[in-house]
């Protein structure tokens, strides 16, 4: 559905501090760690907006106390949300200004918030951002992995085998991934990229603008050898997989099938698959059925 987008908000700036605000939804990006982040134009927003709709009040309130911005705030979440989306849209209809914010970083990024960018354009009301942070962007900028091409996967399931497929479906995209990850679920999440994604260059980026911000970036299995003997590590956690090496994306098949018969030659089929996956960049389970295949050919003495 085609929604009228109504963008008065964009004279603000021009009709002095003292101006109301346009009646809509403001979707303001704050701080992903470092408050000096939070824009100009995001604190007057939130200064002058009738109402702040935040995941937590109590954590959103640290950030506009900073910042001596005492407007009142709305808890908005996902359990809350069938609730608390009625209520915002008939406030922005009587004439509110609503400025949405999530924890930190850019709201809709892997947090709640779109059905209520969707329910008030449909009710032909204004939806404006106010750009800013993003956990997303900044660890792309920083990581050293490609960047022209991307594919943002959000947060992986937390079940072994949820995530294995979601990551095996993942492997087929010719792209930098990014991927959010939470400390406690880090090792065991690079151990299944590692198989997942083969010897593809990788970063891990946590704490980013704070003081222990810290960029890591090696081949996959080199960081979850790392993480598997460390203890969790603290922070808010991206994790960048580049794209397979176009060298390794052109062996052919029969490249494949001589490097797995070499493999194969010198150890069990499992470790020759996840050789060979890492040299040529497709997925381990793919290289590995096909060694399955070579060996079941070998043994009956047909060649393959």
């Amino acid at each position: 559905m085609t929604s009228k987008r109504i963008n008065d908000g964009g004279k603000m700036a021009d009709e002095g501090a003292d101006a109301p605000l346009a009646a809509g939804l403001y979707v303001v990006a704050t701080p992903i760690g470092n408050l000096g982040d939070l824009s100009p134009r995001a604190r007057e927003i939130l200064a002058r907006a009738d109402l702040v709709a935040c995941e937590d009040t109590r954590f959103s309130g640290r950030l506009l106390n900073r910042f001596g911005i005492a407007t009142p705030r709305l808890s908005y979440h996902d359990h809350n949300a069938p609730r608390q989306r009625p209520v915002l849209l008939a406030r922005i209809k009587a004439g509110a200004a609503v400025a949405l914010i999530t924890d930190a970083g850019t709201p809709l990024v892997s947090d709640p918030g779109y059905k209520l960018v969707r329910a008030v354009q449909d009710a032909g009301l204004g939806v404006y951002a106010v750009p800013g942070p993003s956990a997303l962007t900044a660890a792309l900028s920083v990581s050293g992995i490609p960047t022209d091409h991307f594919y943002f996967a959000g947060f992986l399931p937390s079940r072994r085998a949820a995530r294995q497929k979601a990551l095996a479906a993942l492997a087929a995209y010719d792209c930098t991934l990014v991927i959010y990850e939470s400390p406690a679920r880090l090792a065991a999440a690079l151990a299944d990229m590692a198989v997942a994604f083969g010897g593809r260059e990788a970063a891990v980026a946590r704490e980013l603008t704070k003081l222990h911000e810290e960029v890591r970036r090696a081949p996959i299995g080199t960081l979850a050898a790392a993480y598997a003997d460390a203890p969790p590590p603290r922070g808010e956690i991206v994790v960048l997989i580049g794209p397979a090496p176009a060298a390794r994306e052109a062996m052919s098949e029969a490249d494949i099938d001589r490097a797995l018969t070499v493999a194969l030659a010198e150890g069990p089929t499992a470790g020759a698959a996840t050789r060979v996956a890492g040299l040529s960049g497709r997925p381990r389970r793919q290289i590995y059925a096909r060694a399955v295949a070579l060996k079941k050919a070998a043994a009956k003495g047909d060649g393959g």
